[in-house]
């Protein structure tokens, strides 16, 4: 540890408790910013983000499903964890074999951190194994939360990190990350893997994955409430200070209808079903990148401005539905069973879904343009 490091780990403050889950599944690296900040319209928020501001110095108001879309949750959810299970057993069996037994699991806030979760829980009944699990944040335009890294490096005592998240859309977040950690090394000499874990890589850009398939992880259907009662994550000068780690609220007052656990416990269940050879396993992967390239298209035909506002991906194009202002949904086939609770968004929100064969994914949200 170097110290600079020692220095700065000094000033920063224990984590506070946060989250739903149970208390050695995760601990959040994350300042709780419940009372300094308004939730926003997704119509207001989309304007400001098309106008300059980050979207990372606002909160969307969280979108409470239907009595229809939470039954399609469940249905989801249990039509899908015994495969969720065997992706995670799979993901668990590469960073062991990569990482080694002393591995520090850090999931990005908040897709990564129910998958976080899976995986500790994986290597632990498995292995006997009880790897530190943290979560943090991460921002597409900012980089990694430096201060919670540094807490870990000096909480843990080594460097030996895996960064865990839900599953790749563009693959910005991972191009984020690996700047980030490139960014981390120059400033204070200390190198990362900034190798990215994920259960879907449709857009094959990582090394350690459970499928490449595009397909629909329940807890990528909801908010918080399937993510441990905390909010996207967010970065703000006047609310988050220099010894802060990034902000996140958490909305504690709706423990009577989180899913969180109901989702990790439904999977947990499956492990003795999947337990994965390591041996068997092709753990050596290429990365093709080949995601970008329907991206670029999909903008060139869509006549689209800004390849921010394509959005490829189940989990993506969700999030497009529940916290942007969608232009149109364009899928691989109305009756690929992945969609379902897409269309069933769009109807309700009046969005246009069209069928494009073009791609590689299973769908792609499309953000309308409101300047």
């Amino acid at each position: 540890m170097t110290p600079q490091i020692e220095d700065i780990a000094r000033h920063l403050p224990e984590p506070v408790p946060m989250g739903c889950y149970e208390k050695n599944d995760c601990i959040f690296l994350l300042k709780d910013i419940s009372s300094l900040i308004r939730e926003q319209g997704n119509e207001e928020r989309e304007k400001a983000i098309q106008s300059g501001v980050h979207y990372s110095e606002m909160l969307p108001i969280e979108y409470m499903p239907s009595p229809e879309y939470t039954e399609l949750f469940h249905n989801t959810l249990a039509e899908t964890a015994p495969l969720i299970a065997r992706y995670v057993a799979i993901v668990g069996e590469q960073i062991l074999k990569w990482r080694g037994k002393n591995t520090v699991l850090v999931s990005l806030a908040r897709a990564g951190t129910p998958i976080g979760v899976l995986i500790k829980r994986y290597i632990k009944y498995k292995y006997d194994l009880n790897l530190p699990h943290y979560s943090i944040s991460i921002i597409r335009g900012k980089g990694v939360d430096e201060n919670a890294l540094i807490y870990i490096l000096a909480k843990e005592g080594t460097k030996n990190i895996q960064f865990i998240d839900g599953w790749t859309g563009k693959g910005a977040i991972n191009s984020v990350l690996i700047e980030a950690c490139a960014n981390f090394k120059q400033k204070y000499g200390i190198s990362l893997n900034h190798d990215l874990a994920v259960l879907a890589d449709p857009a094959q850009c990582v090394k350690f994955f459970g499928t490449r398939e595009d397909f629909l992880i329940p807890s990528s259907c909801l908010n918080s409430i399937v993510s441990g009662l905390v909010s996207r994550t967010v970065l703000r000068d006047d609310i988050i200070n220099k010894f802060d780690f990034h902000g996140a609220k958490y909305y504690s007052q709706w423990k009577d209808i989180e899913v969180s656990n109901l989702f990790v416990d439904s999977v947990e269940r499956h492990f003795p079903d999947v337990v994965v050879d390591a041996s068997s396993l092709s753990l050596a992967v290429d990365v093709p990148n080949t995601g970008i390239q329907d991206i670029k298209r999909i903008q060139e035909e869509f006549g689209i401005d800004d390849i921010n506002k394509v959005k490829p991906g189940v989990g993506e194009t969700t999030r497009v539905l529940l916290r942007r202002i969608p232009w149109k949904i364009i899928v691989d086939d109305m009756d690929n069973p992945n969609l379902e609770h897409l269309l069933l968004l769009a109807r309700d929100r009046g969005v246009a879904v069209e069928v494009y064969k073009k791609m590689s994914y299973s769908c792609c949200g499309l953000i309308k343009s409101v300047k």
